[in-house]
């Protein structure tokens, strides 16, 4: 029987073993690159007619015009009103609360006076147009249109325009409930880098361009979001799912199971590593994951995922563990040790970290608050979650007074004068009626 990787620090190997871990996600945008920049040059030069070919050839169904490819608002309403009670007062309490959360991210405009007279600042302006990409391929994510429409709600973007893909010509009714809720007026049924393309070009008479695209998606939309960044801005290039545990000899083996394969059943690529002091724990996780796989409707998708990219490590320490995990920078990294609080202020890497027994990555997904639209891959070192301010943009605000401009345009004049830029410093020394 197969069964999750098991490493141990202390074999001699380990280190090859592990650097394979950190390369998890390494994603091969080379070789597709050609395929999806074909793809978004035929949308640049033939826009609908190019739209409708690539829907036919990777959608399974075959749309006459661009109307078509619109999402009827009427459905999104009759997809709400449908909804059981229990499903909608859920999906309803997710959306306060994550709203609430990127409310209080919100940075404002703001002035500073100085004694001599000058005003410095910052303006925060909402961007006028964004577009969302939802997956809907191996699965239905309306809870990705949640957490990437409501921070844009929040920043103040009025315009948002919601791309997903439908096979067969068919949209998960949660997802088109979600959209109701959300308030979207513009949404597409296009997918994959076509979508992408759309977002970031426009088509003439069709459809406006959009100054920022977000949403996860599969490595043709990661590599179509890298291509048309410039002309557009992006969220992130996000890959596989992921999830690290960091965990000791108190941790539930059945928890980290379930919180394992969690992860697991998004897709054969996503990553699922335990990293533990327990080798007791270990070896019982390892049987949970088999004994659980059994009982889970995606259990093939789950399978590969878990026995192909997944491991438990064994650590010497809890120091050891915390090493290791810094230096995986997972996605998703729950802490499930005695005492997690004084752990937290050693976590350097980390998308989001998910403190004690009680608190299982997938509450993360849904109702939480925090948004779980996260750096993968190893960029939790370097990038951040995404938030309202992905959906803003600040202009700085400078206005001096005369007084300023003559206690500060001579050390200016200076610096300038300096880098060899003569037309900077006679800009500034007009201005104190010097010539030199």
């Amino acid at each position: 029987m197969k069964s999750i990787l098991l490493l141990n620090t202390q074999q001699s190997d380990f280190s090859l073993q592990f650097d394979k871990i950190l390369k998890r996600a390494k994603l091969d945008i080379q070789g597709v690159e050609k395929i999806v920049k074909e793809m978004l040059d035929s949308i640049r030069l033939q826009g609908n007619k190019a739209i409708l070919e690539h829907i036919l050839a990777f959608d399974n169904w075959n749309p006459k015009n661009f109307e078509d490819l619109k999402i009827p608002e009427n459905s999104m309403q009759q997809a709400y009103d449908n909804l059981d009670d229990k499903l909608r007062c859920s999906l309803q309490e997710a959306y306060n609360r994550i709203f609430d959360f990127h409310q209080k991210q919100k940075p404002k405009t703001w002035l500073d006076f100085e004694e001599n007279g000058s005003i410095l600042g910052q303006k925060i302006t909402p961007l006028d147009r964004v577009g969302l990409y939802i997956p809907g391929g191996k699965a239905a994510y309306p809870s990705s249109l949640l957490m990437n429409a409501i921070p844009a709600l929040v920043a103040g973007v009025k315009e948002i325009v919601v791309c997903t893909p439908a096979p067969c010509n068919e949209i998960n009714s949660l997802l088109l409930a979600a959209m109701y809720l959300c308030g979207i007026k513009e949404a597409y049924k296009v997918g994959g880098a076509s979508a992408i393309g759309m977002m970031a070009y426009g088509i003439d008479n069709a459809i406006k361009k959009v100054d920022m695209i977000s949403g996860p998606g599969n490595i043709y939309v990661a590599t179509a979001k890298k291509c048309v960044f410039g002309e557009v801005n992006i969220d992130m290039i996000a890959g596989p799912s992921e999830i690290g545990i960091v965990a000791d000899s108190n941790a539930r083996a059945d928890y980290i199971a379930w919180d394992l394969l969690s992860q697991a059943e998004h897709d054969e690529m996503a990553s699922s590593i335990l990293v533990t002091t327990s080798q007791k724990l270990a070896s019982e996780v390892s049987q949970r994951i088999n004994e659980f796989l059994l009982k889970l409707p995606r259990a093939e998708i789950t399978a590969k995922s878990i026995y192909n990219r997944g491991a438990i490590i064994l650590t010497q320490s809890l120091e050891e563990s915390i090493q290791l995990s810094n230096a995986i920078a997972p996605e998703h990294l729950e802490l499930l040790v005695s005492n997690p609080l004084e752990v937290l202020p050693q976590i350097k890497n980390a998308g989001a970290i998910f403190i004690g027994e009680n608190t299982p990555e997938p509450i993360g997904d849904y109702i939480a608050g925090p948004n779980h639209t996260l750096p993968t891959g190893g960029s939790a070192k370097f990038f951040s979650p995404l938030s309202t301010e992905h959906f803003m943009k600040k202009s700085s605000i400078i206005a001096f007074s005369k007084k300023a401009m003559d206690e500060l345009g001579e050390k200016c004049g200076i610096l300038a004068c300096a880098e060899g830029l003569d037309a900077h410093k006679h800009s500034v020394l007009i201005r104190l009626n010097k010539k030199d």
